[in-house]
């Protein structure tokens, strides 16, 4: 078995840290390029540039995955969605990131998912037989992509005996068995996030959270430390604006359609053992589908919506009833007893930031968020600002490639090509290395290579091996770990984002003070100082 091991050297992300990089980056000398947003794109970017030798500094107003991808569907999509619409190339695109999520970059964080998509009389066969041949399509992209047999299984028709298996809790009246598929599922969008940027700052980047970009320039931004609020400049060659549906408010000429994405929160007994997620046709389209996501936490997760928004961009999406009206209808088509409002204990929505690229004066109005593309841009303001806006999360690491491949062209920067197709995240290791490791399942699939480490917390001290409140598998040597070594800073930080307990109200409340005792890590770190 595998021992525990240290963090990769210099991934490690602290109060200590930041307070010290910020310290040396503000006034300081120019960087390569500077970075603004911490999601998945952004932190994709910062690595991106790092690996190749840059310079890098990434702020954010808040913190890692603190907007959209921390809100999205947990999935790392083939664009199985996208042959539907013809957008051939985003179809193909999606399926390469998901081959190299899967069997390079994050094979810890990123597994097999299967579907079921029961066939029940809302279902005719036509669209079963349309159903049928858009998995096998999605095959096919598999197979174009590259990714192997073994990491992805092959869709195929299943008995009523084997739905029923997978999926007991369907209503078993006219259902005529299913169609079972595979896609690629994330453990957790915002650990995603936490490794790319860890990864990022182990090359050399400035991870620099709780720092707001007030005004961009093409030689750098002028910013607001948001612990202190102290403000300064941080100098640079090339700007990315990689701030997702904020991005707009930075550089002027930016149009965002946000599309909003909203999943509910339901305890696992309410809906039963799920081996498989479902994939639950929304009555009366062809091509529209409600995911139920069991989470393997005791939860399961019911999703999505995609209704526009308009107005102002809030910082956290508020969840509408009518949100949640629609799914648990949707849900309710085909389970043999519905969830009912109370059952929900929770809810999130995100924003997705799609490119507008319409003109509703030609077009005689604006077309729904679910029909624009999820292509994904780079464009450079007049003044020489970078941003890059449109895409998913499945994409995030191609979205980042073209963005730096844009700022190396546009500036002249020393730089070779992107090498982060193949350059393993923290944590990634072999399935045959992570399934030796002495850890936890579960703590495999959320650390990789690094659960041992964790594991052994809770083995020093019996205490930090108990979970944080019943019902729930995080313990507090997660927390403290994400304290020492993720740049986790407030309790939002830990039960939001580095663990998932905040999306149950109840559950965060219960949770607090356990946060509170591995935060007083960070007061002693910076007392040290």
């Amino acid at each position: 078995m595998t021992p525990a091991t240290p963090p990769v050297p210099g991934s490690s992300l602290s109060a200590a840290r930041r307070s010290r990089e910020l310290a040396e980056t503000v006034g300081g000398p120019a960087v390569d390029v500077l970075v603004v947003g911490l999601g998945a794109t952004g932190a994709g970017a910062a690595l991106d540039a790092a690996a190749r030798g840059l310079t890098v500094a990434a702020i954010d107003a808040h913190d890692l995955a603190f907007g959209t991808s921390r809100f999205s569907s947990k999935l790392i999509h083939g664009g199985l969605r996208y042959l539907a619409s013809a957008q051939l190339d985003v179809a193909h695109e999606s399926a390469v990131e998901r081959g190299v999520l899967m069997e390079r970059t994050a094979p810890h964080l990123v597994r097999a998912q299967p579907f079921v998509l029961p066939l029940t009389p809302l279902v005719s066969r036509a669209q079963s037989t349309l159903a049928r041949a858009g998995f096998r399509a999605g095959d096919a992209l598999r197979l174009a992509a590259r990714t192997a047999r073994a990491t992805l299984p092959a869709p195929r028709r299943l008995s009523m005996v084997e739905t029923r298996h997978l999926a007991p809790a369907l209503r078993t009246q006219g259902l005529r068995g299913g169609l079972l598929s595979w896609d690629g599922r994330l453990t957790d969008d915002a650990r995603l996030v936490t490794a790319i940027a860890r990864t990022a700052a182990a090359q050399g980047a400035r991870i620099l959270t709780r720092v707001k970009a007030l005004e961009l320039t093409a030689s750098g931004a002028r910013i607001r430390d948001g612990l202190t609020g102290e403000e300064g400049e941080i100098r640079a060659r090339v700007v990315i604006n990689a701030s997702g549906v904020w991005a707009g408010g930075l550089v002027d000429g930016i149009r965002i359609r946000p599309s909003r994405g909203t999943h509910l929160v339901l305890r696992s007994e309410h809906l039963g053992p799920l081996p498989a997620g479902l994939h639950v046709p929304v009555p009366g389209e062809t091509n529209r589908f409600v995911l139920v996501l069991p989470q393997g936490d005791g939860r399961v997760y019911v999703g999505l919506t995609d209704e526009p928004v308009e107005g102002d961009i809030p910082d956290v999406p508020e969840v509408p009833e009518t949100d949640i009206g629609f799914l648990l209808d949707v849900l309710g088509s085909v389970l043999d007893v519905p969830v009912r409002r109370e059952d929900v204990v929770g809810a999130f929505a995100g924003l997705r930031p799609l490119l507008d690229t319409t003109s509703t004066a030609s077009s005689g109005g604006a077309p729904r968020t679910s029909d624009i593309s999820r292509r994904h841009a780079v464009l450079t303001s007049s003044e020489g600002v970078i941003t890059v806006v449109g895409g998913k999360l499945t994409t995030y690491r191609r979205m980042a490639q073209d963005a730096v491949d844009t700022a190396v062209a546009a500036h002249r920067l020393t730089a070779g090509p992107s090498p982060t197709a193949s350059l393993p995240l923290v944590g990634a290791a072999s399935p045959d290395a992570l399934g030796s490791l002495r850890a936890p399942r579960r703590l495999v699939q959320r650390y990789g290579a690094e659960a041992p480490a964790i594991q052994a917390l809770g083995t020093r001290d019996s205490r930090l091996g108990e979970p944080v409140l019943p019902g729930h598998p995080v313990t507090a040597a997660e927390l403290l770990w994400a304290v020492r070594h993720e740049g986790a800073l407030d309790e939002s930080d830990l039960l939001d984002r580095r663990t998932r307990i905040g999306l149950v109200p109840a559950d965060r409340a219960a949770a607090l003070e356990a946060a509170r005792e591995a935060l007083g890590e960070v007061s002693a770190q910076v007392g040290e100082m």
